[in-house]
C-alpha cells in the first residue's frame, strides 16, 4: 500500500527546512545589505556638506582678499 498523502517524507521534511533557513538568512542578508546602503548615503551627505560648506568658506575668504587693498608699493628713489 501507498504511503498516505498528508504525511511528508523525511526528504520533504528536510527540503522545506532548508528553504526555511535559506529564506531566513536571505532576509537576514538583504536587511544587513539595506543598513550598509543607508549609513553609507548619510555618510556621503554629511561629507558633501563639510565640502559645500568649505568651498562657501574659501571661496568668502577669497573674496574677501580681492576686495581688501592690496598694498601700494613704493618706488624706489634713483640716486
Amino acid at each position: 500500500m501507498a504511503k498516505r498523502a498528508s504525511e511528508p517524507s523525511p526528504e520533504s521534511v528536510a527540503r522545506a527546512q532548508r528553504r526555511q533557513i535559506a529564506a531566513e538568512e536571505g532576509a537576514k542578508a538583504m536587511a544587513d545589505t539595506d543598513q550598509r546602503a543607508a549609513a553609507i548615503r548619510q555618510n556621503m551627505a554629511r561629507l558633501r556638506a563639510l565640502r559645500l560648506a568649505k568651498e562657501a568658506e574659501d571661496a568668502m575668504a577669497g573674496n574677501a582678499a580681492a576686495s581688501a587693498p592690496s598694498p601700494k608699493r613704493r618706488k624706489k628713489a634713483l640716486r
